[in-house]
């Protein structure tokens, strides 16, 4: 057990040694902390009273404190790409440029350009002489096109007289002549719009969902843009709302109205109306009247009333009696015109949703079998979407089968 004795106490020895061993680095430890930290003090204080060095550049500084905090960096990158990110969200919501009028009128035509004058140019261009199977085919397609048996037969009486007169004998060379006549049947008298020259007094009439109060609103806002006085009536008290929905148009268009209770007489809004608008010295006051009546001997008694109102309040006022026709309905517009000019005698035309679904030929027909010329076009929702009817322009945009629309649109305006 002797050699156990002695590992044991060498063992103890061992232990007293790494104790003191321990004892002795814990105290250099310390020491060492004290020192680091007094040197820290030290450097710190140094630093603090030490001036500012003058050839320290700037831009080395900002360089040298980014490189050692690099949050600093990140932030300012981190904002840089915020601010990216808004620019470009504010460069994809800015609207898309509009195209011009013609543009639109062009495209609101396509369902047209694509059936009828594709069919006509097929016609012109494969047909081997001009004959009787020639204009037959023509006569059909316009018909198609809802253009009527009426009107087609005059365009083409026409065409067949100006084809002997100029001795053409190639079909090709009847598609210009064809659209000569169709801008002829079409033609404004030159008074046309009068009603935007003096003090006027203008009957909007048209049945239910054509559009007829928001043609009236942007009527209001077109007069208005050009320096105009207007005046709104509401005087289609027969029909749920249509006062208020009137309301709306005119604080859109900001033009004054005046209306009255639903159910109230329509010819005492108008001489309240007129009473106004003489006061006032407006340019044009818009009349919105009922759209329908129980019959057509009710229509016809009430606009009569409203014309003795009229006649006898102001007498001097230029009259106009504007229908509003969705061009979409095709040849329901037609006779929607022909039931309404009975009992109103029409003076023009406003047509309506030209934007996309509406067959084009029947502008042709009102305008040549009524003799009622179209006065305003809208071609879409916006109150700058309804504008002047130009019959070139509208001939144009029917028969022009290119896609430069915008280029000819600058052409026209230069």
């Amino acid at each position: 057990m002797a050699w156990f004795s002695k590992l044991f106490k060498k063992k103890e020895e061992n232990t007293e040694e790494n104790k003191v061993a321990e004892l002795e680095s814990s105290e250099a430890l310390e020491s060492e902390t004290e020192d680091s930290e007094s040197t820290v003090a030290e450097v710190t204080e140094t630093l603090a009273k030490a001036p500012e060095s003058p050839e320290k550049d700037p831009a080395e500084s900002a360089e040298t404190e980014a490189s050692a905090f690099g949050s600093g960096s990140e932030v300012s990158q981190s904002e840089d790409t915020e601010a990216e990110k808004e620019e470009e969200k504010a460069e994809e919501e800015k609207p898309a440029k509009k195209p011009g009028f013609f543009a639109r009128l062009k495209q609101g035509l396509k369902k047209s350009r694509d059936n009828f004058v594709y069919n006509l140019d097929i016609v012109f261009n494969g047909a081997e002489e001009i004959d009787d199977d020639f204009y037959d085919s023509l006569e059909e397609i316009m018909i198609m096109g809802d253009i009527g048996v009426e009107t087609s037969t005059m365009i083409l009486d026409n065409l067949k007289k100006h084809v002997k007169e100029q001795k053409i004998v190639k079909p090709p060379e009847c598609r210009e002549l064809l659209i000569e006549d169709i801008k002829a049947a079409m033609a404004l008298p030159e008074d046309a719009y009068k009603l935007e020259t003096d003090k006027s007094i203008v009957f909007v009439t048209g049945v239910n969902g054509v559009g007829k109060t928001t043609s009236i609103g942007k009527l209001a806002a077109s007069f208005k843009a050009e320096g105009k006085s207007v005046m709104l009536a509401a005087a289609d008290t027969f029909r749920a709302a249509a006062g208020e929905q009137l309301k709306i148009w005119s604080d859109r268009a900001g033009v004054p109205i005046i209306g009255g209770r639903e159910g109230a007489d329509p010819s005492s809004v108008l001489f309240d109306a007129v009473q106004a608008a003489k006061a006032r010295g407006t340019d044009i006051l818009l009349v919105d009247t009922a759209g329908r009546l129980n019959n057509k001997k009710n229509l016809m008694n009430e606009l009569a009333k409203m014309n003795k109102v009229i006649d006898r309040e102001y007498p001097e006022a230029h009259r106009e009696n504007l229908i509003v026709l969705d061009a979409t309905t095709g040849q329901n517009a037609l006779r929607q015109a022909e039931d309404f000019n009975e009992v109103s005698s029409l003076t023009g035309i406003v047509l309506t949703k030209m934007d996309g679904t509406a067959k084009g030929g029947i502008a042709i027909a009102i305008q040549a079998k009524l003799h009622i010329p179209v006065k305003y076009i809208g071609v879409g929702e916006h109150i700058e979407d309804l504008q002047k009817f130009d019959p070139d322009s509208y001939v144009r945009a029917l028969f022009d089968r290119s896609d430069d629309g915008e280029d000819e649109e600058i052409k026209e305006q230069e």
